[in-house]
C-alpha cells in the first residue's frame, strides 16, 4: 500500500510506554495520529509528566513518517464524577470499563470531527488490562459514532515485551499504576533498604 493510499488512523494513547510498541507496529500499515486522552491521571503532575515522555517519544523516536499528536482536554472532575461509588471496585471491573469508555468516547469523537477512517487504543497493550473487555467498549463507542475501529490485543505476539524494549531504548519511565489514583492507593510501598 502506498505511503498516499494508506488508511488514516486515530490512536488513543494512554500513555509513552504502551504507544511505542503500539506505533512500532501501525505506523508501517497506517497513517497514525495520536490522541493523548486521560483525564484519569490523576495527580496533575502525572498527567505532564506522562503528556511530556509523549511528546519526547515522538520527537526521538524515528518513524518511518510524522505522528501528528491531538492532546485532549485535562479534566479529572469529569472522570470523578463517572467512577463516584466505584472506587473500591478492583482493576478491570465498571470503574475501569466507565473509564474506557470516557476516553473512547472523546476519541471516537475526535476521529469523527477529524475525519479519521478508524480508530483504536494503546489500552490493550497493557498486561493488567484485559483487551477483550476494551474491544467491546470499543465496538459499542464505534457503533454509536458509525466509525470503524481496529480490534486489537497489542500485548499479543510479544508486544508487551517490544514495550518493553523500546521503554529502555528511548529511557522512558514506566509507570507503576495506570493512572488511576484509586490503584495507585492499591499499590504496597516499597521499604527502603
Amino acid at each position: 500500500m502506498s505511503k498516499s493510499l494508506q488508511k488514516r488512523l486515530l490512536l488513543h494513547s494512554c500513555c509513552a510506554p504502551c504507544s511505542s510498541a503500539v506505533l512500532h507496529r501501525l505506523v508501517p500499515d497506517y497513517d497514525v495520529t495520536l490522541f493523548f486522552y486521560n483525564p484519569n491521571i490523576l495527580p496533575e503532575r502525572e498527567y505532564f509528566k506522562r503528556l511530556s515522555e509523549q511528546k519526547r517519544l515522538l520527537q526521538c523516536m524515528g518513524l518511518e513518517r510524522d505522528v501528528n499528536l491531538i492532546i485532549g482536554s485535562y479534566h479529572p472532575a469529569l472522570f470523578k464524577k463517572i467512577i463516584t461509588g466505584l472506587e473500591s471496585l478492583p482493576e478491570n471491573s465498571e470503574r475501569c470499563i466507565k473509564c474506557y469508555t470516557l476516553r473512547l468516547e472523546e476519541s471516537a469523537k475526535i476521529a469523527v470531527s477529524y475525519g479519521f477512517e478508524l480508530f483504536t487504543t494503546t489500552l490493550t497493550l497493557s498486561s493488567k488490562k484485559d483487551a477483550e473487555q476494551i474491544n467491546q467498549v470499543m465496538a459499542k463507542v464505534a457503533t454509536k459514532y458509525s466509525l470503524k475501529r481496529l480490534w486489537a490485543d497489542f500485548k499479543k505476539d510479544d508486544g508487551y515485551n517490544l514495550s518493553i524494549e523500546l521503554c529502555n531504548k528511548y529511557r522512558l519511565e514506566r509507570q507503576k499504576y495506570c493512572g488511576c489514583k484509586v490503584v495507585e492507593a492499591t499499590i504496597p510501598k516499597v521499604k527502603p533498604l
